[in-house]
């Protein structure tokens, strides 16, 4: 293929992600706004700049790109966890899981809140990837947490309880960011209260499971 093929393939394959893109951003800010019932593909269409028939080339209906935003919001809160592995040493391990949780809440409110409604609703669209990739990548980290007990490293607690316990704490910053400001008068946002809430955080959960 000539070099100036490749160019133009390459453009043309950027501009289609840089549409989808554009149109996943769009639906994000929609439906967690007004939910999956209240969004209409009009909103999202103009709030992506394209037309309904072009949005409608890449996601077929409605709930094909309500699927597609949960989907990429899964690989977004679920990035952190992938990133902990055993070669780490567990506390620093866990510390670390625990700021980038609260960078995502932090960094993306709108996911957090969308994929939250989500499973209040019962996870409707989404219970096939909950319960595999989801399921399977927790397990893995289990085990490594797991063996960290076992070998005496950390205190003897259930794996999957600990990181429901950190799912808790770091997604109600995003969650309930509106009740975190009101009796706070702060938010992520403010450098010095997520720094604030990282120590916190990280003290609290890492009190608990430190070998005494």
């Amino acid at each position: 293929m000539a070099q100036g093929t490749v160019k133009r393939v390459g453009k043309r394959t950027q501009a289609v992600n840089e549409k989808r893109q554009a149109i996943l951003t769009a639906a994000l800010e929609i439906f967690s706004r007004v939910g999956f019932h209240g969004a209409r593909l009009e909103q999202v269409a103009d709030g992506a700049g394209v037309s309904k028939t072009n949005l409608l080339y890449y996601y077929p209906s409605k709930e094909a790109l309500y699927i597609a935003v949960l989907r990429q919001i899964l690989d977004i809160w679920l990035a952190p966890l992938k990133a902990f592995r055993a070669d780490f040493t567990p506390l620093v391990a866990i510390k670390e899981y625990i700021r980038l949780k609260l960078e995502v809440s932090r960094d993306y409110p709108q996911a957090s809140k969308l994929f939250c409604q989500e499973m209040l609703q019962g996870a409707p669209l989404l219970k096939a990837e909950l319960t595999g990739d989801l399921k399977t990548l927790v397990e893995e980290k289990s085990a490594i947490i797991a063996g960290w007990i076992a070998s005496g490293k950390l205190a003897a607690v259930d794996p999957h309880h600990l990181i429901f316990m950190i799912w808790a704490s770091t997604q109600h910053y995003a969650d309930f960011a509106i009740q975190v400001e009101a009796v706070t008068g702060a938010t992520l946002q403010d450098e010095a209260f997520f720094q604030r809430t990282v120590d916190n955080v990280q003290r609290m959960i890492i009190e608990g499971i430190r070998v005494r």
